[in-house]
């Protein structure tokens, strides 16, 4: 069943909340002629010396463009991570209320959950890194306020089934947040695309990864009007700064050239999985829809530190539920795609003799 009223989900001490109002917020309709004596700034120029638009207005005119949702529904966050803990601190009651995570995933919800004092129910993935969505449901009580999904998945690559997902927007009785970290990198289609069906949809993305903009830490949520109208009330004034957001407008404004670069690494990920079927001490090669691969080894500990030894870098994964002896590859240049094949298969040939 649909949650017909998110008001019912709200933290009561959230809803009772009167924003703060910086100034820029008080008026619409900023020109270059204009004289501001209002934030007690320093006036000298000098690019940075005016706080940055609380909004990130011409920031979400472009994404809006880009991804078809209309800016009302977006809200940017400092990284993800921000935006994450804005939906834990919104939703989710201190000491009592709890979330759904579905291990193996992305470390910070749990991370986020506990600095937020939130229960979690952990309900593992198949052994094909699929929800599991019968133990899913069964699992959840009154309590249970967001199930995180996170599509495609992180670290195992692989997207989840349109209908499992489809299963739990109708029957669960919380938010259900799908963090599309990687969708660009998936030949499936983005949940933002079905956004006004469910209102109880919260969809995460970021520029970190396949706009290449890790380094200025923006996040971006959609959700119903609603649901960022909270968010909103209660992010910091000032979130995202000015340089993060100028950098953003200039490379937004690049959509060709990032897609250019998403059809590369494309190539390079069916490149490097060719290349890593030759290896024989990778036994299983998992299915990706992201900018990294999954492999499983006969010893990860062992091959981690050849890896580091020939000065590559790369993630081990074997602490994880379902990840025993895997490790995560991220597809990088062809160059670096190249160095890594050559690594791993000088350590092949050392395993041979």
């Amino acid at each position: 069943m649909k949650i017909m009223n998110i008001q019912d989900l709200i933290r009561p001490t959230i809803k009772a909340l009167k924003p703060y109002s910086s100034a820029r917020d008080e008026f619409q309709g900023v020109t270059d002629d204009m004289v501001f004596l209002d934030a007690n700034e320093n006036p000298f120029e000098n690019g940075v010396n005016r706080y940055p638009d609380p909004q990130q207005n011409k920031v979400k005119v472009l994404l809006s463009k880009i991804k078809s949702v209309p800016t009302k529904n977006i809200l940017l966050g400092n990284g993800s991570d921000e935006v994450l803990d804005l939906i834990f601190r919104a939703f989710c009651e201190p000491n009592k209320d709890n979330v759904i995570t579905l291990p193996p995933t992305y470390g910070m919800y749990e991370v986020l959950a506990n600095i937020n004092a939130i229960n979690i129910i952990k309900v593992e993935l198949s052994s094909s890194f699929e929800p599991q969505v019968n133990k899913i449901l069964e699992a959840v009580n009154s309590d249970s306020k967001i199930l995180f999904l996170c599509s495609p998945n992180n670290p195992s690559g692989n997207s989840f089934k349109v209908e499992s997902i489809e299963t739990l927007l109708n029957k669960f009785k919380g938010l259900v947040v799908i963090d599309e970290a990687y969708i660009d990198f998936s030949n499936e289609k983005s949940w933002l695309e079905r956004l006004s069906e469910f209102p109880n949809l919260i969809v995460t993305q970021t520029l970190s990864k396949a706009y290449g903009m890790a380094g200025i830490r923006l996040g971006v949520c959609y959700a119903s009007e609603e649901i960022i109208s909270i968010f909103n009330a209660i992010k910091p004034p000032y979130n995202v700064n000015e340089l993060t957001q100028q950098h953003a407008i200039k490379r937004l404004e690049k959509e060709d050239e990032v897609t250019n670069e998403i059809n590369k690494i494309k190539v390079q990920r069916k490149l490097l999985i060719s290349e890593l079927e030759k290896i024989d001490f990778i036994s299983k090669i998992y299915p990706t829809d992201a900018n990294f691969v999954l492999v499983k080894v006969d010893d990860a500990n062992k091959r981690y530190d050849e890896l580091i030894q020939k000065g590559i870098v790369i993630r081990n994964r074997t602490t994880q539920p379902l990840c025993e002896n895997t490790l995560r590859l991220t597809v990088g240049t062809k160059k670096e795609n190249e160095i890594l094949i050559k690594a791993l298969t000088d350590l092949s040939g050392l395993t041979k003799q």
